[in-house]
């Protein structure tokens, strides 16, 4: 395997693809398990929905300082020791005996997550071309939200007789993908960048540039639009709960009911994985206006609200054998998805709303990229993560006290739809923000792409630029090509 050959880049981005899925399995395996935590360690179910909240703003705040070490600094040995202290958390938090113990466990794992989230996103960033980067992006995120279901999935399946076996499995996946991340190749800063071809560059983030992040007015909307789109995100991690609720509303007992919801969030997020087509929609739309992502990820947040309303209130027939072994309560869940219309008509409304609101993040990823020089990409992701962090662990709080408010007019289950339904209204500012950002975004763009050039005729003979004059905007956004690039 040739050090930064083909091979090595297909390699590392496997790895980093792995990575952010375990990532992600270590947050989503708590939810499903809320009520069986919670009666081993003497809480209620809020407690340990607070442990989820405080691993939501711990990770986001963690990976603002991770980012800005990994912008200063070699990458490789940051990403190392986030992803050990999340291990080491992981564990403890499946060892741990006492609420305390399983709290701090929790926000030990939280610190290591948001290093591994904000470095590893801008090494992801070098590694691709610009045509590529909805596609690519995509596939990363789709990483993210295929460990939060594969979380949802181990907590309820390996977690529904001993809640601690979910823990101590992944934490054991974390110390082979940290053992396969020590080969993966050390990207140097603007790797992919065309304007860089041939050029070492080594441009390091520096204290003053925070102003010069924020006077790039694309990268303000990026942020904020966050706070927003977590709420309504936050929220969704209460799906096991809607469907376990609506489990134990037709008679079942508590231990199928977990199952059954486990499985059912997890059928009905499967439409995250069309997020793929948000990022192709939005490479080619970009080859076409600089505004071209934005516009995208601005369409499907907005169209996918009244899907969403609409799917929280669609009834559901759920019909296993009561009591049964988990691989029967499964095998019973799929059947259902064939067998009952209420089932059937649920997941196509679940996965064209996850189809729409999945457009977001691949664009969104690749918006920071494409406004923003390499070595200030961490920290830009970090500040997003921040406020992601914050409306996420908002919307994961504040769902409870709305569902426990609800439950004196609207018995269980119906509280539960009647919250969540509420609080998808909130992508419609983040609708609203990606269209603004889609008004900045050219010009922003075309100064980052001024920068890079200016930065890399100073590394060349005679301010040559290797031929690539500086573009128009809208020829900027038509080339986007790795043409020139490495």
């Amino acid at each position: 395997m040739g050090k930064g050959g083909i091979m090595h880049r297909v390699y590392s981005v496997v790895v980093f693809v792995i990575l952010a899925a375990l990532d992600n399995v270590a947050i989503g395996i708590v939810p499903p398990l809320y009520g069986s935590i919670g009666a081993e360690l003497g809480v209620t179910e809020g407690h340990i929905a607070l442990a989820t909240t405080a691993m939501f703003l711990f990770s986001a705040v963690a990976a603002v300082g991770f980012a800005y070490v990994g912008d200063r600094t070699d990458r490789k040995p940051v990403l190392v020791a986030g992803t050990v202290i999340w291990v080491i958390g992981t564990a403890w938090s499946g060892l741990a005996g006492s609420y305390p113990s399983f709290l701090g466990a929790q926000v030990l794992a939280a610190f290591g997550l948001g290093g591994v989230a904000s470095v590893s996103f801008a090494v992801v960033s070098d590694l691709i071309s610009p045509k590529r980067r909805g596609l690519v992006m995509s596939f990363w995120g789709l990483s993210q939200g295929v460990g939060t279901l594969a979380g949802t999935l181990v907590g309820g399946i390996a977690g529904h007789e001993d809640w601690r076996r979910p823990f101590l499995l992944t934490a054991a996946a974390g110390v082979l993908a940290t053992l396969a991340y020590l080969m993966t190749y050390n990207v140097p800063r603007g790797d992919s960048q065309p304007e860089l071809a041939g050029v070492d560059y080594d441009e390091r983030i520096h204290h003053e540039d925070l102003p010069v992040i924020l006077r790039r007015r694309t990268n303000v909307w990026l942020i904020l639009q966050g706070g927003t789109a977590q709420i309504a995100f936050g929220s969704l991690v209460w799906l096991p709960i809607l469907f376990r609720a609506r489990a134990e509303d037709q008679g079942y007992t508590s231990g199928t009911a977990v199952l059954i919801g486990s499985v059912f969030a997890t059928i009905f997020q499967l439409g995250a994985a069309l997020s793929i087509l948000g990022g192709l929609a939005g490479d080619r739309l970009q080859r076409r206006t600089p505004r071209g992502r934005a516009l995208v990820a601005a369409v499907g947040v907005l169209a996918a609200v009244p899907f969403y309303v609409v799917l929280f209130f669609v009834p559901m027939r759920i019909t296993v054998t009561d009591g049964a072994g988990t691989g029967e309560v499964i095998r019973g869940v799929l059947a259902n998805v064939v067998t009952e219309p209420t089932v059937a008509a649920c997941l196509a409304i679940a996965v064209f709303a996850l189809m729409l609101t999945s457009a977001n993040s691949p664009n969104w990823f690749a918006m920071i990229a494409d406004v923003n020089p390499p070595q200030h990409r961490g920290t830009v992701y970090s500040l997003g993560n921040l406020v992601n962090g914050v409306g996420r662990a908002g919307g994961n709080a504040l769902v409870g006290v709305v569902f426990r408010a609800l439950s004196g007019a609207f018995p269980p289950p119906l509280n539960y739809s009647v919250g969540l339904a509420a609080f998808q209204f909130f992508f419609v500012p983040t609708g609203i923000m990606y269209w603004l950002a889609s008004r900045t975004v050219a010009e922003d763009m075309a100064r980052t792409h001024a920068d890079l050039l200016a930065a890399a005729s100073e590394h060349r003979p005679h301010g040559d630029v290797g031929g690539d004059p500086p573009a128009g905007v809208q020829g900027l956004a038509a080339q986007q090509d790795p043409g020139a690039g490495r």
